[in-house]
């Protein structure tokens, strides 16, 4: 027998089939071990054959293999699919549905001993009257009936366990232990009554085959619960579910509410969990010992069979698409699954991506809606303050007066605020008054940032640091001046307003530590007259009955970004941080601190209306001719030799200067540049960006991807994304 197999080695010559005998009966999916090129290396096997191209005397055999496959069938047509439409080798597509530490037995399994009571053969009358351990340890037994030898050493001793092991009271066996902890309190919830449009909800998405469903609710208007009953109904159907997330931070409340329901029946994947945790998570999953996964986007490679569901909560968020290697769109996979399946795939969003909302226009996904908050509670009232009327006002704090109004009140009556701004740090960059040069990493082609905690100067794309400046290394000058503010000047700013409030930060500078998005919510939410600091991931998915006020430090920041997302990003991000207000029995409030009152983004935001944003950001993009009208297509090319990089870009751009004169009116876009971040981490970045039709996409699409795997360097990086998220 043939079995056709893709080795595990970081070369894209490599990446494809090879031939090796095997006379062990095995199962498509199963690891191998496999000689190739004078060493031995890991390999999958992908299918078996009879017949091979490659001469008897050149066959290799399998040197050995594992007893199951750990490649599940629906796997290797995601990796195909994966291969064909994001253009990625398979082996990086393979290694996004395993465990880092089961690829060459990094991680073994954590065995340990279980006392389980021999109910047949317990006579105490045995065991001597003055040993006064191994009757407690029996006694314990009794009641537990069963425990961990190690706990029992430690309570009565390991000479009581060993001699109670004699007498053949009790017998000891193996088992694996997880070794994820989970922080979370799982104290059972009381029933919540349901609306009768949740039950609608429910009912639509529970049908038990494949469709496409965008969930537009309002923040508050009990998606969540949505989302646990209809897994509940996968789950009696004996099926599995997937829920996703976009933010760690999210993780630890949304799996509190799993697990008050569903119990052990949840195991968490997320990229915060160790090595070892993320192999027993994975491993529940693939022995059946857990139906229900949560996490962020990669768990959406959780090994799963039958599944019933697909659940992508904040459906909107960039987050779902990787942006480093392998490159991929969740939301994609996420479809190719759901349809193998013929399950139902659950897209959830108070502030739906506008592509997405299109296609539900389209039909192409059903639009469900929960307009109301559940109690039918008001949304919070919006503040609009203009900040140019504050300075010319005498006000040249970074706090509104309206603002600083709000936080009295709030704090004064037991409530909690929480303020946002999407920029951490203390001061964003530094600037020479005299020669204007702003202070640069020296890897990255990205203004420094002032990190006062700290007492350095930080790169927040390659976490460089620098000691702090007394004179502008370009001129001389010590005429410095600090740019904005950040997440740690807005704490400070706090304290000396409100020095008897307890002021909480959460951003990724404080949040890197394991366990530190939980510890600090979990301290905020039991402290009253508190206040939140954060960047944007507060804005989603938390629930604090307590927070009346919400307040927006800086929101156009996002507005000048030169995207044609940013807008929506904007509302949206607006939207949802508002949505934290007002979520208890407390009415809810916002203060929106801006330089441009009057943009349309802003009106929308404020009343929340997001069908008239959509009309109004669907017609420019129709215009200017962006998605969902088009697909834009960007190569990404970097390397540490400049020359080398403009040079590859030349050849890629004259090859896809063929396709055009194919294809002139579909592609109607085509330009290389400079990125607009040229260096980072050493590496000169350059893009060639691509605007298509879609009559037909799919052909030039794949003939880029022709091109960018044609022209693979080995001192050159490139990668053809699809409607990237970022385009800096």
């Amino acid at each position: 027998m043939i079995a056709k197999v893709i080795v595990d080695v970081l070369n894209s010559e490599v990446d494809r089939i090879f031939d090796y005998e095997i006379s062990t009966p095995v199962e498509v999916g199963t690891r191998v071990l496999v000689p190739f090129g004078g060493r031995t290396v890991e390999g999958y096997i992908l299918s078996f054959s009879d017949s091979t191209d490659v001469e008897t005397s050149k066959l290799k055999k399998v040197i050995s293999c594992d007893e199951k496959p750990i490649i599940l069938p629906e796997m290797i047509e995601i990796v195909n699919f994966m291969a064909t439409n994001f253009n990625l080798r398979k082996m990086d597509a393979i290694r996004l549905f395993l465990p880092s530490g089961l690829r060459k037995n990094k991680i073994k399994e954590k065995i340990v001993l279980l006392a389980e009571l021999n109910t047949e053969n317990v006579d105490a009358s045995l065991i001597k009257k003055n040993a006064k351990n191994q009757i407690e340890c029996l006694n314990y037994l009794k009641k537990q009936n069963q425990e961990l030898v190690s706990v029992l050493n430690e309570k009565f001793s390991s000479s009581a366990v060993k001699k109670l092991v004699e007498l053949n009271f009790v017998k000891l066996v193996q088992i694996r232990q997880n070794r994820t902890k989970n922080n979370v309190d799982v104290a059972k919830k009381k029933d919540i009554v349901l609306t009768e449009r949740q039950q609608q909800v429910i009912k639509t998405i529970s049908q038990q085959k494949y469709q496409s469903y965008l969930l537009f609710g309002v923040t508050g208007s009990g998606k969540t619960e949505v989302y646990m009953n209809a897994i509940k109904n996968a789950l009696s159907h004996g099926q599995t579910a997937i829920m996703l997330v976009p933010e760690i931070s999210l993780t630890p409340q949304i799996l509190r509410q799993f697990k008050q329901r569903f119990g052990d029946d949840v195991a968490l994947l997320h990229s915060g969990l160790s090595q070892s945790e993320r192999y027993d998570e994975w491993f529940k999953l693939y022995e059946g010992k857990a139906r229900i996964v949560v996490g962020a986007r990669s768990a959406i490679f959780a090994p799963l069979k039958n599944l019933g569901i697909i659940i992508i909560d904040e459906e909107h968020d960039s987050s779902y698409y990787s942006e480093s290697n392998p490159r991929f769109s969740t939301i994609e996979v996420a479809k190719f699954r759901a349809k193998y399946n013929n399950c139902s795939l659950v897209l959830g969003s108070a502030t739906p991506d506008v592509e997405s909302f299109y296609k539900a226009q389209k039909g192409e996904y059903q639009l469900l809606e929960m307009p109301e908050r559940v109690n039918k509670a008001p949304m919070p009232t919006f503040k609009i303050v203009d900040m140019l009327s504050e300075i010319r006002n005498g006000n040249n704090s970074i706090f509104s007066r309206t603002l600083i109004a709000e936080l009295s009140e709030c704090l004064s009556s037991g409530k909690q605020a929480m303020l946002y701004l999407n920029r951490r740090g203390y001061q964003s960059s530094v600037v020479c008054r005299d020669c204007g040069n702003v202070v640069k990493c020296e890897h990255c082609d990205v203004p420094l940032v002032y990190h006062k905690e700290d007492g350095v100067l930080k790169c927040h794309y390659c976490d460089a640091r620098y000691h702090l400046l007394s004179a502008c290394p370009n001129c001389g000058s010590t005429n410095l001046r600090y740019g904005a503010i950040g997440t740690q000047k807005v704490v400070e700013e706090l304290k000396k307003l409100f020095p008897r409030t307890k002021v909480f930060r959460m951003d990724n500078d404080n949040t890197r530590t394991k366990n530190a998005h939980y510890e600090i919510l979990k301290e905020f939410a039991s402290t009253k007259s508190s206040i939140l600091v954060g960047t944007q991931m507060i804005a989603k998915g938390h629930d604090f009955p307590l927070v009346t006020l919400v307040g927006i430090i800086d929101a156009d920041m996002g507005l000048h970004f030169a995207d044609f997302r940013a807008s929506e990003r904007t509302f949206s991000l607006i939207t949802q941080v508002a949505g934290r207000a007002g979520r208890g029995e407390y009415e809810g409030r916002v203060v929106l601190q801006t330089y441009m009152p009057n943009h349309y983004t802003y009106r929308c935001a404020v009343n929340y209306d997001y069908k008239n944003f959509f009309k109004h950001e669907l017609n420019i993009r129709e215009v200017t001719k962006f998605p969902p009208f088009v697909t834009i297509l960007r190569v990404l090319i970097s390397g540490d030799d400049e020359q080398k990089v403009v040079e590859t870009t030349r050849q890629y751009m004259d090859k896809i200067l063929d396709i055009k004169k194919q294809y002139p009116n579909d592609l109607i876009y085509l330009n290389a540049m400079k990125c607009p971040i040229k260096k980072i981490q050493n590496k000169i970045r350059y893009q060639i960006l691509m605007r298509i039709g879609q009559n037909n996409y799919t052909n030039i699409r794949d003939l880029i991807y022709n091109i960018d795997r044609s022209l693979k360097k080995k001192d050159i990086t490139s990668f053809v994304e699809v409607n990237p998220q970022n385009l800096s």
